[in-house]
């Protein structure tokens, strides 16, 4: 496995992070999920990304029972804050990041998360507020660090400018070779400014793997096919995607590669990526997800994808 830093932080993460958005606690049986999260451990992947809403609370209950016991100095855990926990608890407002944290904290079974994220920007609250509650959090040893995600360059610069707070160290953007708008503004503002990014759905929701084939039904034990975890796929389901993701497979087969770790190692291309969160239903995703770790990819292969998505990308 491969580590790399996480912006102006002194955490070294796996360069493949295991997340559990509408997988632990929700969509994958328990037995499953526990498998999982033990065969992350086994692959050299120290970095766990969960968040409050995931479940409304069930992926990080999940996590502190697996976790329990597991030496705590021995993985990066990291969690978010944000999207509505019942009808009045939502938001990042200093009551509720307050609040939130030691939730997630007793949820997680631990005395600190080593980083703390705002899962988007509210616009209801005062961006001082915000930041003064966050720098709370992490003075009073809750986190150790903090970061954001789907944060807008101009919310960038001015969480930047707020005095006295503490600094992100972290963005998570969605990332794929299908989605780079990220690449336009949010990486180059955050690379000059010690923040790296931790990109979620690098695989276009499973999409980049191929699994899904123009004109036909998802497979059977696929997300795609799953009512708890297909909901978030519309986007990436069209034949002309689907079709452009299929121009990848020779190319991936020269590199040798699957198609995943094509997809995975893309986007580790970039500099300013600390890790891709993968998700995983089975075990052996994540023995696939991890081969990409490390491996690089040349001009030939990386002008070879342009030319095979052209038409699919969302710049």
């Amino acid at each position: 496995m491969e580590f790399r830093q996480l912006g102006d932080s002194d955490l070294q993460v796996s360069a493949i992070s295991l997340g559990s958005w509408l997988t632990f606690g929700v969509g994958v049986e328990r037995d499953q999920a526990e498998a999982c999260v033990r065969r992350a451990f086994d692959v050299g992947i120290n970095f766990l990304d969960t968040a409050n809403a995931y479940g409304r609370g069930a992926a990080e209950s999940f996590l502190g029972e697996v976790l329990d016991g597991v030496p705590r100095d021995s993985y990066v855990l990291a969690t978010k804050v944000f999207f509505p926990m019942s009808r009045t608890d939502r938001g990042l407002s200093a009551a509720q990041i307050r609040k939130q944290c030691d939730a997630s904290l007793a949820r997680l079974r631990t005395d600190y998360v080593d980083l703390y994220q705002c899962h988007r920007y509210d616009r209801e609250t005062p961006l001082e507020e915000t930041m003064g509650a966050l720098s709370e959090v992490v003075r009073q040893g809750k986190a150790r660090y903090i970061g954001f995600s789907e944060w807008s360059p101009a919310n960038i610069r001015a969480s930047l400018e707020v005095p006295g707070s503490e600094r992100f160290v972290s963005s998570q953007p969605q990332y794929s070779m299908l989605w780079r708008r990220p690449e336009a503004e949010v990486i180059p503002l955050c690379a000059a400014n010690g923040i790296s990014q931790i990109v979620w759905s690098p695989l276009a929701q499973g999409v980049l793997t191929g699994k899904y084939a123009p004109g036909s039904p998802p497979p059977e034990d696929s997300r795609a096919a799953s009512e708890t975890m297909g909901q978030m796929m519309g986007a990436w389901r069209g034949d002309a995607v689907l079709e452009a993701v299929q121009r990848l497979r020779p190319i991936a087969g020269e590199a040798g590669l699957t198609m995943a770790q094509l997809a995975l190692a893309w986007v580790l291309r970039e500099p300013n990526v600390a890790s891709a969160i993968i998700g995983a239903s089975r075990p052996s995703q994540i023995d696939d997800n991890a081969a990409a770790a490390g491996v690089t990819l040349d001009e030939a292969t990386l002008r070879a994808v342009d030319e095979a998505l052209q038409d699919a990308v969302a710049a």
